[in-house]
C-alpha cells in the first residue's frame, strides 16, 4: 500500500496534462481576444463604406 501511495505522489502526468490545459486555455483567450477586435475593425469599416454609398 506504501509502495502504491508514493507512486501516486511521485505521478507527474497529471501535472503535466493540467499545464498543457491552462497554456491551450491561454492560446484560445488570446485568439479570441484578437478575432473579436479584427472583426470589430472590419465591421466599423463596412458600416463607412456602407454610410458612402447611400
Amino acid at each position: 500500500m506504501k509502495n502504491l501511495i508514493a507512486r501516486f505522489v511521485k505521478d507527474e502526468s497529471g501535472a503535466t496534462a493540467i499545464e498543457y490545459a491552462l497554456i491551450a486555455a491561454g492560446i484560445a483567450v488570446a485568439i479570441i481576444t484578437g478575432v473579436n477586435a479584427v472583426g470589430t475593425q472590419i465591421n466599423t469599416k463596412f458600416d463607412t463604406i456602407k454610410t458612402k454609398l447611400n
